[in-house]
């Protein structure tokens, strides 16, 4: 009889490879023709994952999961009623404004940016601003122009929105009902040595991100609309929110603070001043007392890390037809499951470590 054949690990990554582009490449032709309902699913199964963890608490206080789910939903309904009533037709409205108002601040931009020039011409420095400048706010003004447009056709596809937003909380809240043996029926397709590592790394990572991401997004909008509302910052509930949202994805909350001070300083500089100021500081009270409390090291990964799965998880997402917002969202806890998976697997394969 044949002994068992061994490969080395190189060949066996060498040969691996291939066979996982091959795979993405089924799996790509498989989503594209069902598409949108593959980014659907997933942004249920991220719905569910958020819901689940105060159904797990009361659960723990001794309530029934059914009665505990009941609950949960119907406050999660409760609060976006409330949102719906409140907060978006602020939204709306301010949207609108800053809309017919960004003219104007192009306009002031370009004055500010001709006495820019007028004052390097007097110094006998290069004088190059005035077509850098006319180039910028050409093309500012043609991404606003086209921001406004697909605002509009976003508007005229309110049907379609609606649809899509019920199919979501359908999908999510049966997930949340039946997701224990739907988890535990594809995880029989598992191999059983790596199952209970997938598990739980999936289960922490996705949870434990998510919900501190989500979490951190409301808190920093709540404390920056407070803030901007005191300073009378025109435009502030929106800003908020705005900047508030974008930590979902890594390090984009500091070029909306960048680019929102930018904005409104065309206008007032002391106001663009004001927003960076304050939202600088709300934002340092967030991510040195709260975050450390909510996310603690569940990501794993260093920035230089997270600043490459980030581009790479846009276009993934836009490959497979989930969409690049989407991409941006899973980029990172995807990639810290798969560090620690790679991270197990070389402890079993025995590779050597990096720092020996």
């Amino acid at each position: 009889m044949l002994e068992r054949l061994v490969l080395p690990s190189w060949l066996r990554l060498s040969l691996a490879l291939p066979l996982l582009v091959l795979n993405l490449w089924v799996l790509r032709q498989l989503l594209l023709p069902l598409a949108p309902f593959p980014a659907l699913f997933l942004g249920a199964a991220l719905i569910a994952f958020l819901l689940d963890l105060p159904t797990r608490w009361l659960v723990g206080r001794g309530l029934p999961r059914s009665l505990a789910v009941l609950l949960v939903v119907g406050l999660g309904m409760g609060l976006l009623v409330l949102a719906g009533l409140w907060l978006v037709p602020r939204l709306v409205q301010q949207l609108g404004e800053l809309i017919n108002a960004l003219p104007s601040w192009l306009a002031e931009g370009q004055q500010w940016l001709d006495r820019l020039e007028q004052w390097a011409t007097q110094r006998g420095l290069p004088t190059e601003i005035g077509d850098l400048s006319s180039s910028l706010l050409t093309r500012a003004s043609q991404v606003a122009s086209q921001v406004s447009q697909r605002l509009l056709g976003l508007l005229g596809a309110t049907v379609g929105i609606t649809v899509n937003t019920v199919i979501v909380l359908v999908l999510a809240i049966f997930l949340l009902l039946g997701g224990e043996s739907i988890v535990a029926g594809l995880a029989r397709w598992l191999p059983a040595q790596w199952r209970g590592l997938i598990l739980s790394t999936l289960g922490r990572t996705f949870r434990g991100y998510f919900a501190g991401q989500v979490l951190l997004a409301l808190i920093l909008s709540g404390a920056q609309m407070v803030v901007f509302t005191l300073l009378g910052i025109p435009y502030g509930v929106l800003f908020a929110v705005l900047i508030g949202f974008t930590t979902l994805v890594p390090y984009a909350s500091a070029l909306t603070i960048v680019l929102v001070s930018v904005l409104l300083a065309l206008e007032e500089p002391r106001t663009g001043l004001e927003v960076l100021a304050a939202a600088i500081s709300v934002g340092q009270v967030v991510d040195q007392v709260i975050q450390p409390r909510l996310m603690g090291s569940i990501v794993g990964l260093q920035p230089a890390w997270l600043l490459v799965c980030l581009p790479i998880g846009a276009r993934f997402g836009s490959l497979m037809g989930l969409g690049d917002l989407l991409g941006l969202l899973l980029a990172v806890p995807v990639a810290s499951c798969l560090k620690t998976l790679l991270d197990e697997l070389a402890r079993r394969w025995e590779l050597p470590d990096a720092a020996q």
